[in-house]
């Protein structure tokens, strides 16, 4: 189970974009994040009229290794780190949930 998953608010902690905000658009594997907002880079296109497709300078967002990353905790305003907890409800098999370990509330998802 993944800490960070799509749809998550994070905070960028180090690199140039150190300070944004974003949401996680895409969890390309274990290591990797698209954060919408953040790590974007300038590409350059020829425009192609097969495809329909114009040429130009197109702002791209790159992927962001999750060591970068930490997600926003909006009670607290800060950055926070995740841990995880099972619970047990009786009549029913056990959840693993994500909590804040700063204040100990549980994510929603």
């Amino acid at each position: 189970m993944l800490k960070i998953r799509k749809g998550d608010q994070v905070v960028v902690t180090t690199g140039r974009d150190k300070g944004k905000r974003g949401e996680v658009a895409q969890v390309l594997n274990a290591e990797y994040l698209l954060v919408n907002g953040v790590n974007q880079f300038k590409r350059h296109t020829r425009p192609n009229p097969m495809k329909n497709q114009p040429g130009g300078i197109l702002l791209k967002e790159m992927p962001i290794h999750v060591s970068n990353v930490a997600i926003w905790n909006a009670q607290t305003k800060k950055a926070d780190r995740i841990g995880f907890r099972v619970i047990e409800v009786p009549g029913e098999t056990p959840r693993k949930v994500r909590y804040f370990k700063s204040n100990g509330e549980q994510l929603s998802s």
